[in-house]
């Protein structure tokens, strides 16, 4: 079987892109990679793609080099940021400074600690110390 290295890309669709935009960048410090009328693309940890779309503007879109499939999401997604065990007290901290309610922390039987919190569009957001699964 082929391998997979990582999970590049994620999205998350949004009513309001240049909100969201400055949500994530104020809030992670995420950089622009490309952005249009119709999507941001921000750079996370230098690694991964967090893909911003505006809601109701995912149809199919033929470019040069081939099409790119229609995809849309409904209703409120989750995702998990990765965070170093000792960031945890910083990042509530920060969330509190930013007017982030934070909704939930929950300490898990491995160890790991998860916060809890929503962007904007009310999708939620954790942000994940090691401890979590097995594999992290």
């Amino acid at each position: 079987m082929p391998s997979v290295s990582s999970i590049l890309e994620t999205s998350l669709y949004v009513e309001d892109l240049e909100r969201s935009t400055d949500f994530y960048q104020r809030l992670f410090g995420f950089k622009v990679l490309t952005s249009d009328d119709r999507l941001t693309a921000l750079n996370v940890a230098s690694r991964q793609v967090l893909l911003l779309f505006q809601k109701d503007k995912t149809d199919a879109i033929p470019t040069a080099g081939g099409l790119i499939p229609a995809h849309h999401g409904k209703g409120q997604l989750h995702l998990a940021f990765g965070i170093a065990s000792e960031e945890i007290e910083p990042w509530k901290e920060w969330l509190k400074r930013n007017e982030v309610e934070l909704e939930s922390e929950v300490t898990w039987p491995r160890g790991g600690v998860s916060l809890y919190f929503r962007d904007p569009d009310g999708h939620l957001i954790e942000l994940a110390a090691p401890g979590i699964w097995s594999i992290y």
